[in-house]
């Protein structure tokens, strides 16, 4: 049943750039391995290559002790190899039977069978832990439903080694808590599961060995047991990152409150949210997935219609009915979805910078020399990596795209930032990067709210958390009371 895989002095070059330097080490059967490093580190570059979606330029792979070179992800999967991918990979329009069994459907005679392929799907639902019809659309489920239909799917073509790359990603704890239920259960019956993370307490949790990449080579191999969370980060990044957050400083009582919500209400949403956030002040908001948080924000800039709600900025009553007013009034939000709404991944970096404020760049002509100054200084300033300034955003490693975005929204100059996940997906060194900006924009006196699923982000970070559930918001908890047992408490009603 399980899997051994060995690499030996794999390579891999796209055109003239080599992003895999010679990856040699083991994959050991039946244990369920941690693959760490930073963005761009190529994890999952190597991880495509194992999976049949990539080929190398150069090296050996072996895979129970026999040489193989995939043509595609199919033949990858009929040796039992199979890539959850960390955009999924389903059709929405289709039912959960038809996705699982897309390209693979089973046959009667001529004719697709779908009663054998329910009859199936039902079966390995019950073993993923999900209860939902599969005749149920894929469009109408919930995130975490479609990570385990991914799941589902995987295990339907025999998985005998299962990689997974950020499966977490968008998962509540209790959900989080199923699926390392499911990954242990995979292992007890002999599975081989590669987990590709930036979560190191999760890592910590569930995997049996950790390996170490970095620039494309390989750093380091362990039993995770023998390494401490901060000796993993350090191998990641290549230096020691103990000090992951900044410090605080007070946030005064009596500064200006540059954003006051009172009884904002979002249809099947919120319901009677106030709070207020002063400059200089870092407010961070917690709770489950579908609290209503990222909707209460999406309200209060014009994203999304409120029926009731007053907010203030500066001590003003504003009317916000489009992104645009919430922007002239000092007011910016940047979106958990960074790709479809914090950036165009196909523009330059410098167009992407400059879209929200053309105005200030335009005499009435494009002032090409002052867009490109400020792309230089955004560049500095931000810490964006980036080998070519003329390069598009998607050329960009995720934590260089958060930045990039980050310095896009800063562009008006705004006295309020509201930043929705700002770390998703971001390697241990750009979250670094990150949370240092962050403390920056309070230090300057803007007010920043963070909304986060990370809660010891949230405690890192925050003067203040506010805590939602279920659309209302039921604590809001001082410095002395963040830790996570409070947190999770609130959020999850059983405080």
């Amino acid at each position: 049943m399980s899997v051994a895989v060995k690499f030996n002095d794999i390579r891999k070059d796209f055109g003239p750039v080599r992003v895999l330097h010679g990856v040699s080490f083991e994959l050991a059967p039946g244990r369920i391995h941690g693959l760490l490093g930073e963005n761009g580190a190529g994890k999952s570059t190597l991880m495509k290559i194992l999976a049949g979606y990539e080929e190398a330029s150069a090296g050996q792979m072996l895979v129970d002790g026999v040489a193989r070179r995939f043509e595609g992800s199919r033949e990858a999967e009929a040796a039992g190899i199979v890539l959850i991918h960390q955009e999924f990979n389903l059709a929405e329009h289709l039912t959960i039977a038809q996705n699982i069994f897309l390209g693979h459907e089973k046959r009667k005679g001529w004719l697709v069978d779908d009663s054998a392929m329910r009859r199936e799907a039902r079966e390995l639902l019950a073993q993923v832990g999900l209860a939902r019809d599969p005749d149920v659309k894929v469009r109408e489920l919930i995130v975490a439903e479609k990570q385990l239909v991914e799941i589902a799917k995987a295990l339907s073509r025999h998985a005998r080694l299962l990689i997974m790359d950020e499966p977490t990603a968008t998962l509540t704890p209790a959900e989080t808590a199923r699926l390392f239920a499911l990954m242990t259960k995979l292992r007890a019956a002999g599975t081989t599961l590669v987990y590709i993370s930036h979560k190191l307490d999760e890592v910590e949790r569930i995997t049996d060995d950790v390996v170490v990449m970095r620039d494309g080579r390989f750093v380091a191999a362990s039993a995770t047991a023998r390494l401490a969370r901060q000796q993993m980060a350090n191998l990641m990044v290549g230096r020691d990152v103990s000090d992951m957050f900044p410090e605080k400083g007070a946030a005064s009582a009596d500064a200006r409150v540059a954003l006051r919500v009172t009884n904002l209400a979002v249809p099947g949403w919120v319901e009677d949210l106030s709070f207020e956030v002063r400059a200089g002040e870092i407010l961070g908001f917690a709770g489950l997935v579908g609290a209503g948080r990222s909707e209460a924000f999406e309200a209060i800039v014009g994203l999304r219609h409120r029926h009731a709600g007053e907010i203030e900025i500066d001590g003003r009553a504003v009317t916000l009915r489009h992104p645009r007013d919430a922007m002239r009034h000092g007011l910016t939000y940047l979106s958990e979805d960074r790709k479809g709404r914090g950036l165009h991944m196909n523009l330059t970096l410098q167009d992407n910078l400059t879209l929200m404020t053309l105005e200030r760049y335009g005499h009435p002509l494009l002032d090409l020399k002052a867009a490109r100054r400020a792309l230089e200084k955004a560049v500095r300033e931000f810490g964006i990596r980036t080998g070519d300034l003329d390069s598009r955003a998607r050329m960009l490693s995720g934590g260089n795209q958060q930045k990039l975005a980050l310095a896009k929204f800063l562009q008006p100059d705004p006295r309020v930032i509201v930043l929705d996940e700002p770390t998703r997906g971001v390697d241990v060194g750009a979250k670094r990067d990150i949370y240092f900006l962050i403390q920056r924009l309070a230090a300057s006196g803007r007010a920043v709210v963070v909304i986060s699923s990370e809660l010891i982000e949230l405690i890192g970070l925050a003067h203040r958390v506010a805590v939602m559930r279920a659309g209302r918001l039921v604590a809001t908890l001082g410095h002395e009371h963040l830790n996570e047992e409070e947190l999770i408490a609130h959020a999850t009603g059983t405080h």
